[in-house]
Order: C-alpha cells, then structure tokens, then sequence
C-alpha cells in the first residue's frame, strides 16, 4: 500500500479569504493525503511548520494580492533549508502576468479562482504525489 503523503495548507500572510482552503483541505483529505491546516501565516512559520510536519507538499492560498511579496520568501526558506523535495502548489487570484514569474521561483502549478478540485486532485495524482 502506498504512504499516504502529507500536505500542508496555509493562507499567506493575514488573508482572510478561508473558505476556499478549507474546501481544497476537505477535498484533499479525502482523496487520501494526510493534511495541516494552518490557516493565516506568515512565511517563516509555514516553513517551520513543514519542517516539524515532514511534509511532501505545501499548499499555498491568497486572494489578497500579496502574492508577490510572500511567496518568494516562502521559496527562499525552503531552498535555505534545503527542502528542494518539498512540492509547493498555490491557489488564489493571480493575474495572468504574475503566473509565470511564480513557477520560475519554483511553484509547481498555480490554480486560479473557479479551478476545480477534481483539476487539483488530478494534477497532484499526476505528479504522483497521492
């Protein structure tokens, strides 16, 4: 039987958009992974909680458009950690211009408001990580 993998949602910052997370969180539950949620954190608790929490993906949601500030520095953490192996996915409003930047600092996909979980479920199975 395979392990089940553990993923790790967190809100950037103080974004207070919360249900989305929680329905990918419930939906990721029970396609199998093994999840935290953490809700509202900033980046160095996030990477501090993957650390303690082993995990193999982390999942990150903002609506608040700082995007673009928090996200890099959760990457740096994790390159600063070494935790190259750790898969980091996003989800929230993004403008299209910002998309590309996000998966050159290291993000493996970027699902936009509307995205359905199935689409997530399927890219994450994909990548053989549940």
């Amino acid at each position: 039987m395979k392990e089940r993998k553990r993923i790790l949602i967190a809100r950037l910052g103080m974004d207070a958009h919360w249900r989305g997370s929680i329905v990918v969180a419930r939906a990721l539950r029970n396609a199998g992974m093994e999840v935290i949620y953490v809700g509202n954190q900033m980046p160095e608790r996030i990477v501090n909680t993957a650390i303690q929490e082993n995990v193999d993906i982390i999942g990150l949601s903002s609506l608040s458009g700082n995007h673009m500030a928090l996200v890099p520095e959760v990457m740096r953490l994790l390159r600063e950690e070494k935790l190259d192996n750790v898969m980091v996915i996003f989800g929230g409003t993004v403008p299209p211009h910002d998309i590309p930047k996000l998966k050159e600092i290291g993000i493996a996909e970027v699902f936009g408001p509307g995205t359905s979980l199935k689409t997530i479920i399927g890219f994450l199975s994909r990548e053989k990580f549940i």
